[in-house]
């Protein structure tokens, strides 16, 4: 059994004994700590450059990845752990084991990151579809090797193989912490390969998400302000071609029905050509999966009418809250209902329900909403534009709290 090594550097194929005692054995220096020096150090290498201006023209997520890996942000996020404090010391877990999407080029990076942060050995399977940025981060972590303490090659491996269930059973075996990201049927045939007693999971299985504006607040809002919550949405929209789990898939517009169409026919102008002043296109195949998904939902009584804005961008008006779209109906496709309250949406949130973008709306306001949601869904509340970007804590879970154990100590 064995593994196209992607990194440390592109080294050929390992067997899988070989690779298990190689990755779980202790470094010359010693043992990786939570926020140890040597992987920071790391980390913070990788981050500059990924925030050179050349990959981020050819992949904007990376600006983000990059943002998020700076030295200072790390820092930061090993504070918040509060190592030390109340009698409490924060130790790794040992070794984690993580299947990120194909359709996502960056996510595991986020999620094998934190872990490295925390002081565990890694193995991350990458798929064999991850194209784009996907190696553009490997060809950057890689570069950053050359300047790395030895155990950072030594504790961290990034593989690829075909799907094998004796390859995958085994790490799942070897591994104290399993992480799996997914939609539900791959997350439930990996979960068929059983862990260790004292081992954990953590999943990420289908999410969908979802936008809403406040129409008295677009209406109050400047220009400026218009047009920036307009740039967000693009960039929610276009990026990952509207396939990620917090990617929106339905537009609510909160307020009376007359002030929100007018509202509506702007936001929709601004938004057409937001998507042509980027030069974003839609390609042929992708416009006819568009088409035939949106009138579908007409045919089905689920949508009232379905515009199209060249290939780029489909409008879909939906007949109520009960026709929410959550499934992928190609990127750029927006679905339109109105509704008179925050409140009058909480009943159509679902446990399912991940991310809500929002516009125009006060904390106040979006307090008050998490209260009458009472539970039912969503973990994240976000403005325009920041729904794909990755955070700590993700799908309610704080993931470097997750990546390490808890040892309280008594004299």
């Amino acid at each position: 059994m064995t593994f196209e090594v992607k990194f440390p550097h592109f080294s050929g194929t390992v067997r899988l004994g070989d690779l298990l005692r190689e990755v779980t054995s202790e470094p010359p220096a010693g043992r990786l700590a939570v926020g140890d020096e040597r992987i920071r150090d790391f980390l913070a290498a990788f981050s500059a450059r990924l925030l050179r201006p050349d990959a981020a023209r050819r992949h904007p997520e990376l600006g983000s990845l990059g943002f998020f890996l700076r030295k200072g942000e790390l820092a930061r996020a090993v504070a918040r752990l509060g190592d030390g404090a109340g009698g409490q010391r924060r130790a790794p877990r040992g070794l984690v084991l993580h299947f990120p999407p194909a359709n996502v080029d960056t996510i595991f990076v986020y999620s094998w990151a934190l872990s490295a942060l925390a002081g565990n050995h890694n193995v991350v399977r990458i798929s064999s579809r991850s194209a784009g940025a996907a190696e553009a981060v490997l060809e950057a972590l890689n570069d950053a090797l050359a300047g790395a303490d030895p155990a950072v090659a030594q504790t961290q491996r990034m593989v690829t193989y075909e799907r094998d269930d004796a390859l995958t059973a085994a790490l799942s075996a070897a591994c104290d912490l399993r992480v799996l990201w997914g939609g539900d049927a791959s997350v439930a045939a990996l979960r068929r390969h059983p862990i260790r007693p004292l081992a954990r999971e953590l999943a990420f299985p289908d999410r969908s998400s979802f936008a809403a504006i406040s129409v008295d607040g677009w209406l109050a809002a400047p220009p400026q302000q218009r047009r920036a919550a307009v740039a967000g949405l693009a960039t929610d929209l276009f990026w990952f071609d509207q396939a990620a789990c917090s990617s929106p898939r339905d537009l609510c517009w909160v307020g009376a029905a007359e002030p929100a169409a007018r509202a509506r026919a702007e936001f929709t102008g601004m938004l057409a050509e937001e998507v042509s002043r980027r030069g974003w296109a839609v390609d042929p195949a992708m416009a006819v999966e568009k088409y035939v998904a949106t009138y579908g939902l007409a045919a089905t009584g689920a949508a009232t009418r379905v515009t199209f804005a060249g290939n780029a961008l489909a409008e879909v008006d939906l007949a109520g809250l009960e026709a929410l779209q959550r499934g992928w109906l190609g990127a750029g496709t927006i679905c339109h209902v109105t509704v008179g309250s925050l409140a009058e949406l909480a009943p159509a949130v679902t446990r399912k329900d991940q991310t809500l973008s929002q516009f125009g709306f006060s904390q106040a306001e979006l307090d008050d909403f998490v209260t009458v949601l009472a539970g039912r869904g969503l973990d994240r509340i976000v403005p325009f534009g920041r729904a794909l970007t990755f955070a700590g804590v993700w799908d309610g879970l704080d993931l470097l709290h997750e990546f390490t154990r808890i040892i309280t100590i008594a004299a």
